[in-house]
């Protein structure tokens, strides 16, 4: 086995999606240099393809930031400059060879996997800290020595050692994603002083992240490709493999990067793979970079919570797994009310100003942690398509009216589960009290409301989507969605009324007031008439 192996910039180990359709694994280089014939990043997980986009964007700032698309020495002087490179990047409709292949070649000894003094993305000699296996290295397992999966992808071999390109992949991921359940170390708090702070889950884990898509990865590629960021021009790029001398300091808080390239390469955890028959069988792990989250706007692909104070903090916002991405309508695309966007979503509204970019496609992808972050529960995402053009001065009105309708979808939700607890109480249930709620009260009330907003789901994404501010008939294509709206909501709540049972027609009293079907559903006929009382 040698010592010196398995270099990142030739050896396949990024999952792409081809123009079949088919999935393959490529080099970093590959990867770059042929964007343009890939549809997208097809890792194991969407949180693995999050870590490797913003590892393939570090080096295109890095690489951009120096040099213009033909090799010669050019950095950015104002906004027009990194404006004018990233139009001439996007109308050459691939990445340049001649620049990206220089750059890499100049760095290449820095990327192997396995080396006795730069391990890429690892901490040489690391023989302390948690040690883990690689049930716990692979992201669609997670499991360490003391948490078992009882259904697992994996078994056997498969689950007790990693391909190297496998390795890889889920090495920049738990970087990224670690939970908090590693300790720290008797070594690290001796050169402390006793005492080291939490550096909670790595950087992208407390995060809500939000990037947009392309056609194609090059495409996907340049519209991350954030050169003006919070009124920075990212003209100076500090990745990670440029240092000298990378960081070793176990759980070490540092000031906010200063540019995206140093951003997109934080090691949230020092780590140092094993391995054994050239296969990766485990690894050590300790505490790596961290920093405060709060007003850490160098980080452009999050969506932020606005503070109840006007003195407070903005912090990341994490998704809800059980909320569909187009009821953060607002959240994500709007600055009222002083919502922080995103700043990806700052530069796409700038850029699009700039060249045309008709369709714009936001994805969002979050890991859900129980127990203080202490593991990982679930991982999850979404997407959501429209007109660029909403984004823009033309589509202001638009977006407040998308806006009005999504709080309408709210009133109705709300509604929806009133009827569904009215009829449990029909049916002779009861709400209990505020010490002691019942529970199956407020579940059904729960569930009923889910199950109208799974129902507008889908088609509210159609109708978001077919919005175009520039040729629409804008109040017949609000009304259209109104009248679907308000017919999924009417149909729902006959089909409650219809499974509520002989015992809910006939109703309950329950402190001298009667509850019954018919009382209830009149009830609700009423409230969903109030909320369109305009059509």
């Amino acid at each position: 086995m040698n010592e010196i192996e398995f270099n990142l910039l030739d050896e396949p180990w990024i999952r792409v999606m081809d123009s079949d359709c088919q999935i393959k694994e490529v080099s970093l280089e590959d990867a770059l240099l042929n964007a343009h014939e890939y549809k997208a990043l097809k890792g194991e997980m969407p949180t693995q393809d999050i870590v490797i986009l913003r590892l393939m964007l570090a080096v295109v700032h890095t690489v951009f930031s120096r040099v213009d698309i033909d090799g010669d020495e050019s950095e950015f002087e104002d906004a027009d400059d990194a404006v004018d490179m990233w139009k001439s990047l996007w109308n050459n409709k691939k990445l340049p060879e001649k620049p990206v292949k220089e750059y890499l070649e100049k760095w290449h000894d820095r990327f192997w996997l396995f080396h006795p003094e730069r391990p890429f993305g690892q901490m040489a000699g690391l023989t302390y800290g948690t040690e883990y296996g690689a049930p716990k290295l692979n992201g669609e397992i997670s499991e360490s020595g003391n948490k078992t999966r009882i259904f697992s992808a994996y078994s056997g071999e498969q689950k007790s050692r990693l391909t190297y390109a496998q390795a890889a992949r889920w090495l920049l991921y738990v970087n990224s994603f670690d939970d908090t359940s590693a300790k720290p170390t008797k070594e690290g708090k001796e050169k402390a002083g006793g005492k080291l702070s939490s550096p909670g889950a790595g950087w992208l884990g407390k995060l809500g992240i939000v990037y947009l898509n392309g056609k194609n990865l090059f495409e996907t590629l340049m519209l991350n490709l954030v050169l003006i960021n919070n009124d920075n021009i990212e003209k100076e790029e500090h990745p990670l493999w440029e240092r000298d001398v990378p960081p070793t300091a176990e759980r070490r808080e540092i000031p906010y990067p200063t540019d995206l390239a140093e951003l997109y390469t934080l090691q949230s955890r020092r780590m140092l793979l094993k391995r054994e028959d050239n296969h990766v069988v485990g690894y050590y792990l300790i505490g790596g970079d961290f920093f405060a989250k709060e007003n850490a706007f160098v980080e452009p692909m999050t969506v932020w919570r606005t503070p109840s104070k006007a003195t407070d903090p903005y912090n990341p916002k994490r998704h809800d797994s059980a909320k569909q991405m187009w009821r953060e309508f607002s959240v994500l695309y709007d600055n009222a009310d002083n919502n922080h966007v995103a700043g990806i979503i700052k530069w796409f509204k700038f850029i699009s100003a700039k060249v045309k970019l008709p369709i714009m496609t936001t994805s969002i992808v979050s890991v859900q942690y129980g127990d203080k972050d202490f593991f990982v529960q679930n991982v999850f995402g979404d997407s959501l398509e429209m007109n660029s053009q909403i984004l823009t001065d033309i589509g202001r009105a638009y977006r407040e009216e998308i806006k009005f309708e999504i709080s309408r979808c709210e009133e109705l939700a709300d509604k929806i589960s009133r009827l569904a607890g009215n009829l449990y109480l029909s049916s002779g249930g009861t709400s209990g009290s505020k010490a002691s709620p019942d529970k199956t009260y407020r579940s059904t009330r729960a569930n009923a409301k889910s199950q109208l907003y799974y129902r507008l789901d889908l088609p509210f994404r159609s109708w978001l989507s077919s919005l175009d501010p520039e040729s629409d008939n804008k109040q017949e294509k609000f009304e259209q969605w109104q009248d679907t709206a308000k017919k999924i909501t009417l149909d729902l709540g006959k089909e409650l009324v219809a499974a509520a049972g002989d015992a809910a027609m006939v109703g309950h009293m329950i402190d001298k007031t009667i509850y019954s079907a018919p009382k209830a559903y009149n009830s609700f006929l009423r409230d969903v008439s109030k909320i369109y009382q305009k059509i």
